[in-house]
């Protein structure tokens, strides 16, 4: 129903739009030209004001809906009051599997009439929306089409709609964040009250594998979390030591040196690698860098495994250049033309120039890069998955495994997991360091791309 009511709701909005364009056009007519707005604003406002209530009601009575109605249902649901959170849970999950024609066992006459229940409130909430969102329709499109005439200021409502589109969406995205940010907060003070936070910051062993129920065998748990960033970050070193150098050097090349038809063939290609899914990235990096890194490792003599920080390193390298080396030649395209021709009237070479001109001028975009794909260092999983490893060691032996924050939140968070015991909470816990050192990386970025462009 919901599908056929949004149809409606643009239908409607489009017919007044064309039936309130035309009005306003007729009316500049008949005043020779003379209004306050053009047709296409009348338009536009009508469309406005007949679409965006009613969906907007649309939009809370689907939100709200599922909960209203789950809570009516177990009102006449016999002996609700005795049930806790959970059963309550469960009882309505059946009743919902019921509707849904997913029976596995016969249902007792109580969930029946439950369903029954469920399936006229369900049929009266249809009805009920689609007449209230054809009411604010109709009601706005009535406004709409009364509001078109010689003075009306149709333009000044328009505006003011995308204005307060684009502050929602700015409130929107303030909000998801503030949330994330609780839920992180949250959920992290619960483990830091299960697990001291000396503990979890200063432990080097990270074993959180514990007995969840009591008939399960497991290790009594470790969360000191500085193998798993040691692992992070001996990860993330090597892949920018591969990919800053190529990608800046590669942006110098094609935007400084390189023919035309050259740049118009290898700067696609090298943007083609964002695209590659880092799945594939995963298979590439077990199947033919990790056998390769680990007999390398034997030919010097080194212990090697056939997980490596340096096979996951050296291909998230690759997949990372090409956020380098984009973001790096637009920096250098942008530097004004005129520094380039002052140096070399100067008398500066082209190397020269390169060095002590274009570096300085484009590194504000050049530091935006190299943090852009440093954060896409940190925040890979499956490559360090498939080729790096579980396990959290502290070594500088690059043929030997690691592991990532990430890929231990993803390990910690697989299957059913109850949030009331430590070994799942260190996901949040894991998630808030990895936060605190994001937001520390764009801290010092803001501030040395500052300096810099106060400076050129």
């Amino acid at each position: 129903m919901a599908g056929y009511i949004l149809l409606f709701l643009v239908a409607a909005a489009a017919l007044m739009g064309f039936l309130s364009a035309a009005k306003a056009r007729r009316t500049a007519e008949a005043s020779s030209g003379k209004t306050h707005s053009r047709a296409i604003y009348h338009g536009l406002n009508a469309a406005i004001w007949t679409g965006i209530p009613a969906f907007v009601l649309l939009l809370l009575w689907l939100f709200l809906q599922d909960t209203v109605i789950d809570h009516l249902v177990l009102a006449r649901y016999p002996g609700v009051e005795a049930m806790d959170a959970s059963a309550r849970s469960i009882a309505i999950s059946e009743i919902r599997q019921v509707v849904a024609g997913n029976i596995f066992k016969e249902p007792t006459p109580e969930v029946l009439a439950a369903v029954e229940h469920f399936k006229s409130l369900q049929s009266i909430s249809a009805w009920i929306i689609a007449t209230v969102a054809f009411a604010a329709a109709a009601v706005g499109a009535y406004l709409a089409w009364r509001f078109v005439s010689k003075r009306a200021r149709a333009r000044h409502s328009v505006e003011r709609a995308v204005s307060i589109f684009m502050l929602l969406s700015s409130l929107a995205a303030i909000v998801t964040t503030l949330g994330i940010i609780a839920s992180l907060l949250f959920e992290a003070m619960r483990f830091f009250a299960m697990v001291p936070v000396q503990e979890f910051l200063f432990g080097l062993r990270w074993e959180p594998q514990i007995a969840i129920r009591a008939d399960q065998v497991a290790g009594q748990g470790a969360f000191g979390v500085i193998p798993v960033i040691f692992g992070t970050v001996v990860i993330s070193v090597i892949a920018m030591i591969v990919a800053v150098p190529t990608g800046i050097y590669s942006a110098i090349y094609l935007t400084e040196y390189s023919p035309p038809t050259f740049r118009a063939v290898v700067k696609p290609l090298l943007e083609i690698l964002a695209g590659i899914p880092t799945v594939v990235y995963g298979f590439f990096a077990v199947l033919t860098v990790a056998p390769a890194v680990r007999d390398l490792g034997a030919a010097l003599g080194l212990p090697s495994e056939p997980n490596s920080a340096l096979a996951a390193g050296l291909v998230m390298g690759v997949m990372i250049i090409p956020f380098i080396s984009s973001l790096a030649d637009d920096a250098f395209a942008a530097v004004p033309r005129a520094l380039r021709d002052g140096s070399l009237a100067l008398g500066a070479t082209k190397g020269e120039t390169i060095r002590k001109v274009l570096l300085p001028a484009a590194l504000p975009g050049i530091i935006g890069g190299v943090l852009l794909a440093l954060s896409r260092a940190i925040g890979e999983t499956m490559i360090v998955v498939m080729a790096a490893g579980l396990i959290a060691t502290m070594t500088l032996n690059p043929f030997s495994s690691v592991t990532t924050v990430t890929v231990q939140i993803v390990t910690l968070l697989i299957g059913d997991a109850e949030f009331d015991n430590p070994k799942t909470l260190a996901a949040f816990a894991l998630g808030l360091v990895l936060f605190i050192i994001t937001l520390g990386l764009n801290l010092i970025a803001l501030s040395t791309v500052r300096k810099f462009r106060e400076k050129y």
